[in-house]
């Protein structure tokens, strides 16, 4: 199948075409705004199926939305008519082409050249007609405020809100991909509007406040929600506009003579991931819990696990070595320690079901054996 993307190095059109190749697509021709019409033409006499990516949104003169719009579209549609063949072609127009103004006048008027191309030919058309795109390679500054957000709250850069209660409609780019790839293997339709989603509803303040705290969360640790699709969505837009030189950042250490700890990562909604360490003969721990749970696994190094029954004195001991990938879960109302009781570093890994607050710790000192 030879595909043909027009827009090819625009912000859907990268995303597209790294899925295309994901997929095993190896027929894919780019045609980009340094394209000439000869070779618009000449790439499209063999296409199998048509991305019409390509448009004009912030122009210097208001004219060229007509002629990179409408003018591009129209010419496409004559060359894939000169050809005879019925050739799909899916076209990313804009909620804009409901409202009377030049570009949306632009984008219906290129709409309806596509939809006029199909009624004469048979062929499928599909028009998205997409609102406030963001992820990945979306270009700040431009088209996009979710985009220009991220890149300055990135470099800690003011940001402009005029009116933090606007409401936004957002479409995430690997949801408009994973809509177009579809339609490679989409049984024959009729031509017509698609959709590509979900579309998440929210407010310019909601995503600006959200961003911020994932800014935040590299200087405190605490993570911010990530259980909902927009919210993954969006982290993953924030850290693809981090530069190179923000892609590691450091932790706070706590050392003592036992040895070290370190908090990774702190969720309000699903505990604590930290490591600690200990040296030969070093006991941790030695407290208990009434409501807080954690989990250990040994990465390297010897561990002897001890509990004791608060109440009513029973004890437990559970021997772990680093590789075995078994995990030991301390339980409310029993004390616990941990020792190395290995000649090397012991390196553990550990999650609390919550995160530590200084004042309610639940952690109460006790020995495991008196």
């Amino acid at each position: 199948m030879r595909i043909v993307v027009t827009g090819a190095e625009g912000f859907i059109g990268r995303n597209l075409r790294v899925r295309l190749r994901e997929m095993g697509h190896t027929d894919v021709i780019s045609v980009t705004s340094a394209s000439s019409t000869t070779e618009l033409i000449a790439a499209l006499a063999g296409a199998d199926f048509v991305y019409h990516l390509a448009g004009v949104n912030r122009p210097k003169d208001p004219a060229e939305f007509a002629t990179g719009n409408t003018g591009f579209t129209k010419t496409l549609c004559a060359a894939l008519l000169a050809n005879g063949r019925r050739v799909p072609v899916a076209y990313s127009s804009s909620t804009q082409a409901a409202l009377d103004n030049p570009y949306g006048r632009s984008k219906k008027d290129a709409e309806d050249a596509l939809l006029d191309y199909a009624l004469a030919t048979g062929a499928g058309v599909d028009v998205f007609r997409l609102t406030n795109v963001f992820g990945k390679w979306c270009r700040p500054h431009y088209n996009s405020g979710v985009a220009t957000f991220c890149h300055n709250i990135a470099r800690g850069l003011p940001i402009t809100v005029n009116d933090a209660t606007a409401t936004l409609q957002l479409v995430y780019v690997d949801d408009v991909v994973e809509a177009l790839v579809r339609l490679l293997t989409a049984p024959p339709h009729d031509a017509g509007f698609a959709a590509a989603g979900p579309v998440h509803s929210t407010t310019v303040g909601e995503v600006v406040r959200t961003l911020q705290g994932f800014a935040e969360s590299r200087r405190s640790s605490v993570v911010p929600a990530l259980g909902t699709a927009l919210a993954r969505a969006l982290y993953a837009t924030y850290v693809s506009h981090l530069p190179p030189e923000a892609f590691d950042y450091a932790l706070r250490r706590r050392v003592d003579p036992r040895g070290e700890s370190v908090a990774m990562l702190e969720a309000p909604d699903c505990g604590q991931l930290s490591y600690f360490t200990a040296r030969p003969g070093v006991t941790r721990g030695e407290h208990y819990h009434h409501s807080k749970t954690e989990r250990y696994l040994v990465i390297r190094g010897a561990a002897r696990f001890g509990f004791r029954h608060i109440d009513t004195g029973e004890s437990h001991e559970v021997t772990v070595h680093g590789g075995e990938a078994r995990v030991v879960e301390t339980v409310p109302g029993w004390a616990h320690d941990i020792t190395n009781i290995g000649n090397d570093e012991l390196i553990v890994m550990a999650w609390a079901s919550e995160v530590f607050d200084p004042e309610r710790p639940d952690t109460v000192a006790a020995k495991v054996k008196a």
